[in-house]
């Protein structure tokens, strides 16, 4: 049996490639171009951990075997697919940036060819290498949902319309170049669906809170931490300014909630996924990968709050919003699928944030060295 996993350097790829590692008895065949390591320098920032070489990384874990390869190449993709037969792919390669995507016209067309491509190359290659019975599991994001003012289903959307009624694919709402990079391959994984009948997942994944899990401590090795402006979540940014002695710079009221997963929460689903199969129902399994939603300003005082435990004198601002958004709207998400998939919630935001700030206050100093990187406006064209 082979796991194929994709973005396998990736923050959430890494630690879920060590708890296939030590959980799964199958091969775990790690595939990465080492894109994300390129794109943070190209920001001028780092992470905040310290990430070993790749070659260090993948060659210390017994039953890890990493194969370096661009996924928008087709042809590498086939003889990738070809090679290693696997029986469940777990897809999690994507230029993951909002801002990095929204920069310019030529970031924006590189994220939407590099992300549709990868994902097209992968479904048409298991239709073409005949692996008809290879699950295909892909984690978009819950950014294609947009902000409704009703609460968002895990799957299609009920339509009840002039006496007609029926299940529909929830409208692409994505707020962003990459976003609707996503909303592009869950259309594409429900044509595929359609055409090559083989088992599909998609984890639409929330903004994720954390830094380590059981396997990052037991092979010392962390997954990455960005805190900059273009790859840093805003869970992070706001960690990343506790410990730097910056305010933590909330855009307006910061009442607008934001769905939320811890790593651990996100990684043990997506080992469960990979190890329990697809349902076996008709259509694409979805799962909206989120514990909860929280208020940025909820966030922010909770950062606050932990950070005093470890004599972080952090302070809440606010700021103009530069954005025109709802500031209070209240996110309403679905989950049952998703909570059943991890057995119940396993961290809570506090315990997570816990985590994060007993990280990153050992690498004070590394993150106060870039902390012009908070702010947009600072890439490089090097």
């Amino acid at each position: 049996m082979t796991v194929l996993l994709t973005g396998a350097d990736g923050y959430l790829g890494w630690p879920t490639a060590l708890r296939l590692a030590d959980r799964v008895d199958e091969r775990i065949v790690c595939v990465d171009d080492f894109s994300r390591r390129d794109w943070v320098a190209e920001s001028g920032s780092v992470s905040a951990t310290r990430v070993e070489e790749p070659e260090e990384r993948f060659g210390r874990v017994e039953n890890l075997s990493l194969v370096e390869g661009d996924l928008a190449d087709r042809d590498f993709v086939l003889q990738l697919l070809d090679t290693h037969e696997p029986d469940t792919v777990l897809h999690a390669a994507a230029q993951p940036s909002a801002p990095y995507s929204s920069i310019n016209g030529e970031r924006a067309l590189y994220t939407q060819r590099n992300n549709v491509s990868m994902t097209l190359n992968l479904l048409h290659g298991l239709h073409e290498t005949g692996l008809s019975d290879t699950h295909f599991i892909e984690t978009t994001t819950t950014g294609i949902y947009g902000a409704p003012h009703f609460p968002i289903p895990e799957g299609g959307l009920e339509v009840d319309r002039k006496g007609g009624t029926d299940e529909v694919p929830f409208p692409a709402m994505g707020g962003s170049w990459y976003h609707q990079t996503k909303s592009f391959d869950a259309a594409n994984m429900r044509l595929a669906e359609s055409q090559f009948e083989f088992p599909m997942s998609e984890v639409r994944t929330a903004i994720v809170y954390g830094t380590e899990t059981e396997e990052t401590r037991a092979h010392e090795s962390p997954t990455r931490f960005d805190f900059d402006y273009y790859f840093g979540t805003v869970v992070n940014r706001f960690c990343a300014q506790a410990v730097a002695g910056y305010p933590i710079t909330v855009y307006g009221k910061g009442e607008q909630r934001k769905p939320m997963v811890s790593l651990e929460d996100a990684v043990e689903s997506l080992v469960r996924l990979v190890d329990e199969g697809h349902s076996g129902d008709d259509g694409i399994d979805v799962y909206n990968q989120v514990t909860r939603p929280i208020a940025i300003v909820e966030l922010a005082e909770t950062i606050a709050e932990v950070g005093a435990e470890f004599d972080l004198d952090a302070e809440v601002k606010h700021y103009e919003n530069p954005r025109e958004e709802d500031e209070e709207h209240k996110m309403e998400m679905e989950n049952e699928r998703f909570l059943d998939l991890v057995g119940g919630q396993r961290q809570e935001l506090e315990a997570g944030i816990r985590d994060v700030l007993g990280t990153l206050v050992e690498e004070r100093d590394r993150i106060a060295a870039h902390e012009d990187r908070f702010l947009p406006g600072v890439l490089t064209d090097e």
